[in-house]
């Protein structure tokens, strides 16, 4: 803490902590959200630092797709921003956020449940805008450290959210066996993300009424959709691998659900119903347990 202080000042420091904070809330949000089994620490410090990683190389390809995207639309034409806000910005910052999250987690044991998928691409996705935003915040002052943290950071969440539902329908399908529909939901999980990043980068860099309103509109619909997928995909987490540790952890949160709530918990065999079926939306509400 002295170190920060003798190089950047208390000024320099409070930026530093204003730009850091809201992606620390919102992954502290997520974190607590995963109920049933918690994901190893070193895990979710590598996917931030993994975020961190994935911001430097996309302002590397983001120059680079700059220069190649000048020389097919003039920069003076109105539709160049839409054009470097799809297929340049949100192109590179999502799909480096998505190769170094697959990296990071496809393969790793501890990615056994559907909302693991959301957890991962979040932490990914916040390390990359906490990063950008100590740019942004030291460049542009601490107003701008309020404006992002309700508009910019949650947006990267939201846009990682909807990456990591699909990711996790990915990871099903290759658990199945299926290698068309998870190579399906994989493009998938890239291609939604950077379309909503484009959306909501092309709004911002058009600086016109209309697309500023829009904007609005747009952010006030998509957090509020976000939110309710997080807390039902929280709710209704599920297995991905099948194993006795993950079916004695899925037992006890359903118990104390039941101790809570006066519901029943699922069955070994509602488990495998859920296990067997990715399209199963709420496996809670499954009543037929055959005898």
């Amino acid at each position: 803490m002295y170190f920060l202080f003798s190089v950047l000042g208390i000024g320099g420091v409070i930026c530093l902590v204003a730009a850091i904070i809201p992606a620390i809330v919102l992954m502290r949000y997520i974190y607590k959200k995963d109920a049933i089994e918690k994901e190893p620490t070193n895990l979710l410090l590598k996917l931030v630092g993994f975020g961190v990683l994935s911001a430097l190389i996309a302002m590397v390809l983001e120059t680079v797709g700059e220069m190649i995207l000048y020389g097919f639309v003039p920069e003076d034409l109105p539709v160049y921003p839409v054009f470097y806000a799809f297929l340049v910005v949100a192109t590179a910052e999502e799909g480096m956020k998505f190769l170094l999250m697959k990296k990071a987690t496809w393969k790793h044991p501890a990615f056994d449940f559907k909302f693991d998928a959301i957890v991962y691409a979040v932490f990914c996705s916040l390390g990359f805008a906490g990063f950008e935003n100590i740019f942004y915040v030291f460049e542009y002052g601490l107003s701008t450290a309020v404006i992002r943290a309700f508009i910019s950071v949650p947006g990267h969440m939201a846009f990682a959210v909807i990456m990591g539902y699909f990711y996790g329908v990915a990871k099903q399908f290759e658990q199945m066996g299926d290698r068309k529909a998870c190579r399906k939901y994989l493009w998938t999980a890239f291609i939604s993300s950077s379309l909503l990043h484009g959306f909501f980068d092309a709004c911002l860099m058009l600086e016109s009424i209309a697309s500023i309103i829009i904007f609005f509109i747009f952010i006030v619909v998509f957090y509020i959709i976000i939110f309710m997928l997080i807390k039902r995909e929280a709710n209704n987490d599920h297995i991905i691998i099948n194993t006795d540790t993950e079916n004695m952890n899925l037992q006890k949160v359903q118990q104390e659900r039941m101790d809570k709530n006066g519901s029943a918990p699922m069955t070994f065999h509602q488990i495998n119903q859920v296990y067997s079926n990715p399209d199963l939306l709420n496996p809670y509400d499954l009543t037929n347990d055959p005898k």
